[in-house]
C-alpha cells in the first residue's frame, strides 16, 4: 500500500513571495527525492495554477482544485475543503484545508508552515487584505493544524506568544535554492547589470524592519569608500531608498540599486561583494543572509536572536546601530586575513542548511503524527 503525501502549491496565494514560492518548489523536489519505501508526493493546486504543477519536481500526480487560487484562499479561510479532500496534507505556506478532520482514525493529517509574523509585528508591510488573512489562517491552524512548521526556533519562540499551539509547533529550517551557483560569466552579468566589483550588498526595501538607513549608516561610518549595492528593491522605491542612502551621509555615486534578481544574477552579484551586510534584527527567516552563506560570502549581521541561531560562526556580529555595526565593518574590511576567514567560516555554516535535510524532517513529522 502506497502512502501519499500531497503538497500543496498555490504561487498566488496571500501573503507568499517569490522566496516562499521558490522554497515550495525545492521542498516537493526534496520530498520526491526523500521519499521513504512505500511512499509518494501529489501536489494540490488551484484550477488557474496554469503549468506551475509542481510536475518538473517530479510529483506522482497532480489534483487540481475545482475552483481557483482566490476563491480556494477565501473558502479554506472560511473553513472549507475547497475541492481538496483528506488524506496527508502538507503546505510550505498557511495556504491549507484546515478543517476538521480525524487523524487517529482516518490518519488524515494537515500540517502548514509560517515563514515570518509580519501580520501581528510589522502588518503594514503587508497589504491589508494578506495581514487579514494571514491571521485567519493562524486562527484555523490553531484549532484544525496537526503541525505548525517555523524555520527557526526563535520564530517557535514568537509564535507561541501569539497562538497557543503547544507542541504542535515545530522548526525545519529552510534552504537557499540547489540551483543558486555563481555563473561562468559572473563578470559579464555583474556588467549587464551595472554594478562595480568589490562592493557591500546589501538586501531590503523601505521597510522598517530591513533596517536599510542602519546599513547605510554603517558603511559610512566604516570610513571606508566602497560602493553599496541594494538588491530586492521593488520597482518604484528606488528614489525612497536613494534618499535615505543620502539622509544616512552615503554618496550617490557610490550607491547601485537594483530589483529582484533571477538566481543566476543574484549569485553573480554575491560573487562581487566583498561583504554581506545584515541589518535588520526581524525574525522572518532572512533568505538572502542564507545565500550569502551558501556562497561563501562574508557577513557580517546585526545582533539578533534570529542571525545568532543561524549564523552561529558564520558570521561577525554588531548591535543593530549603525555605529557598531560600521565599526565591525570597517574591522572586516581592513584585513584580507579577516576577509578571508569570514568567507571560509560562512561557506562552512552554509553546508548545514539543505532541501533534502528539510525534506527528510518533514516525512519524520508525518511519521510521528
Amino acid at each position: 500500500m502506497t502512502t501519499t503525501l500531497r503538497v500543496v502549491f498555490d504561487p498566488s496565494a496571500p501573503a507568499v513571495g517569490p522566496d516562499v514560492v521558490g522554497a515550495s518548489r525545492e521542498l516537493a523536489a526534496a520530498l520526491v527525492a526523500a521519499a521513504p519505501s512505500g511512499c509518494d508526493v501529489r501536489s494540490i493546486v488551484p484550477s488557474d495554477a496554469g503549468e506551475e504543477t509542481l510536475a518538473d519536481e517530479g510529483v506522482s500526480g497532480v489534483d487540481r482544485l475545482p475552483v481557483g487560487s482566490a476563491a480556494a484562499a477565501a473558502l479554506w479561510r472560511r473553513g472549507l475543503r475547497a475541492g481538496a479532500g483528506d488524506g496527508l496534507i502538507h503546505s510550505a505556506t498557511l495556504a491549507a484545508p484546515l478543517v476538521r478532520h480525524d487523524r487517529v482514525h482516518d490518519h488524515d493529517q494537515t500540517v502548514v508552515t509560517l515563514w515570518d509574523m509580519r501580520a501581528w509585528d510589522a502588518p503594514d508591510e503587508l497589504p491589508r487584505a494578506d495581514a487579514a488573512w494571514t491571521r485567519a489562517m493562524l486562527r484555523r491552524a490553531i484549532r484544525h493544524a496537526d503541525a505548525v512548521v517555523v524555520p527557526t526556533h526563535e520564530l517557535a519562540r514568537r509564535l507561541a506568544e501569539v497562538a497557543p499551539l503547544g507542541d504542535r509547533i515545530r522548526v525545519i529550517a529552510g534552504a537557499p535554492s540547489g540551483s543558486l551557483r555563481v555563473p561562468s560569466d559572473e563578470v559579464g552579468r555583474r556588467r549587464g547589470l551595472s554594478v562595480p566589483e568589490g562592493y557591500v550588498l546589501m538586501s531590503g526595501s523601505m521597510a522598517a524592519s530591513d533596517r536599510l538607513r542602519s546599513g547605510f549608516e554603517a558603511v559610512v561610518r566604516s570610513g571606508r569608500d566602497t560602493a553599496v549595492v541594494v538588491i530586492d528593491s521593488p520597482e518604484g522605491e528606488e528614489p525612497a531608498v536613494a534618499e535615505l542612502a543620502a539622509a544616512a551621509g552615503l554618496p550617490e555615486r557610490r550607491l547601485h540599486i537594483r530589483g529582484r534578481l533571477d538566481a543566476s544574477d543574484r549569485a553573480a552579484v554575491f560573487a562581487g561583494a566583498v561583504t554581506f551586510l545584515a541589518p535588520s534584527d526581524s525574525s522572518a527567516f532572512p533568505w538572502r543572509t542564507l545565500e550569502a552563506l551558501r556562497l561563501g560570502v562574508p557577513i557580517v549581521a546585526a545582533e539578533s536572536a534570529t542571525h545568532r541561531e543561524l549564523l552561529l560562526d558564520g558570521a561577525a556580529f554588531a548591535s543593530g546601530d549603525g555605529e557598531a555595526l560600521g565599526a565591525e565593518l570597517a574591522a572586516t574590511l581592513a584585513s584580507t586575513a579577516t576577509v578571508d576567514r569570514l568567507a571560509v567560516l560562512a561557506a562552512d555554516r552554509g553546508r548545514a542548511f539543505t532541501w533534502v535535510g528539510a525534506a527528510e524532517r518533514v516525512w519524520q513529522l508525518h511519521a510521528e503524527l
